[in-house]
């Protein structure tokens, strides 16, 4: 976390030098405007932050659930047809590619 509030200081920062330079303006007056910056910087960066948070939450989450209802799925599944790998159309299709069929041998 700290890492992305100190980018975002240094680039406030940088962006208050490219103001000044652009202005051709010395970079030593008004020094209380680079804390300003600075801190617009870190703000941003801080809520940055959050956001990649809740996103990160968000996806850990969902992947969770999706895991869960995998397995739920293919207990019932492997229950019901004492097969737990491709869907029931997978497994009772026809074809080259098709599983053999129970009775063959």
């Amino acid at each position: 976390m700290v890492n992305k509030v100190f980018f975002w200081t240094g680039f406030g920062l940088i962006v208050r030098f490219w103001q000044l330079g652009i202005e051709m303006r010395p970079f030593h007056q008004q020094l209380w405007a680079y804390s300003i910056y600075g801190g617009l910087g870190a703000s941003f960066g801080y809520w940055l932050q959050g956001v990649e948070d809740k996103q990160m939450r968000y996806l850990s989450n969902t992947r969770d659930r999706l895991l869960e209802k995998r397995r739920r799925r293919a207990e019932t599944d492997g229950a019901e047809q004492g097969m737990t790998t491709g869907t029931t159309f997978q497994r009772e299709q026809e074809g080259l590619m098709a599983s053999p069929e129970k009775g063959a041998a």
